[in-house]
């Protein structure tokens, strides 16, 4: 049991996470410095050479990989577990890609900027991309079962962890007094703050061209859904 649980690919998909969690955040830690001496244009470009070819690679090695170890547990004969990972995963998008990015500053067409603010998505909860990779993980390990998924789950959900104490800390020290406010009127577990009666929801920040293209793409996403896989499976790794 053992060694079906300390297979290779287990530690070599925390190894890639870890340098994706180390690239990641520490090119994040480094903006500030980075943008004054290359220009927060060429920094972005930067930041995109470096992160999507390691979350390429992490994508194609948990596909080829995801039903190694011990199958924990085995419910995809039951048949309210696929509208249920799939409703989930459709969530879990929203909050991964929330709508309240700039796809011009993305890109660097525009010059890039960090925003504060707290509209939209950020009144459910202030780190909108931790709460979207929860689920996420949550409904993928549902799904699968196997002790590869529940690892990978586990150094994904660690990262996003720190990513909440590292993204205030560099709000934080960007902002100021000014982020302590809006870090008062929100809060990471989602609908805290609102329950709490720090903050209101607003839906009509919602009705937005760009949720309508996060509904695209995951309808998009679920019909590529074979091909990805197969795909991917031609990759020897």
């Amino acid at each position: 049991m053992v060694d079906q649980w300390l297979t290779s690919s287990h530690i070599v998909m925390l190894g890639l996470l870890f340098g994706f969690a180390i690239a990641h955040s520490g090119l994040a830690a480094l903006r500030p410095w980075g943008e004054q001496l290359i220009g927060p244009r060429l920094y972005r470009i930067l930041f995109a050479l470096v992160s999507l070819p390691l979350a390429v690679v992490l994508i194609i090695y948990f596909f080829n990989h995801r039903y190694d170890g011990v199958q924990l547990w085995q419910v995809k004969q039951y048949p309210f577990v696929i509208p249920l990972v799939w409703g989930l995963s459709a969530v879990s998008f929203v909050f991964l890609y929330p709508a309240t990015f700039n796809l011009l500053e993305i890109a660097a067409i525009e010059k890039p900027q960090v925003h504060l603010y707290e509209t939209g998505i950020i009144r459910i909860t202030r780190h909108p991309q931790m709460v979207g990779q929860v689920i996420w993980c949550i409904a993928h390990t549902l799904w699968l079962g196997t002790s590869f998924t529940l690892v990978t789950s586990i150094g994904l959900v660690a990262h996003h962890l720190f990513a909440v104490w590292h993204g205030d800390r560099r709000m934080r020290a960007r902002y100021g007094e000014a982020f302590d406010a809006v870090r008062d009127r929100t809060s990471v577990i989602p609908f805290l703050a609102i329950l709490q009666g720090r903050q209101t929801l607003q839906w009509q920040e919602f009705v937005r061209w760009s949720y309508l293209g996060v509904a695209i793409f995951i309808i998009l996403l679920w019909q590529a859904h074979p091909f990805l896989i197969g795909a991917t499976s031609n990759v020897a790794w």
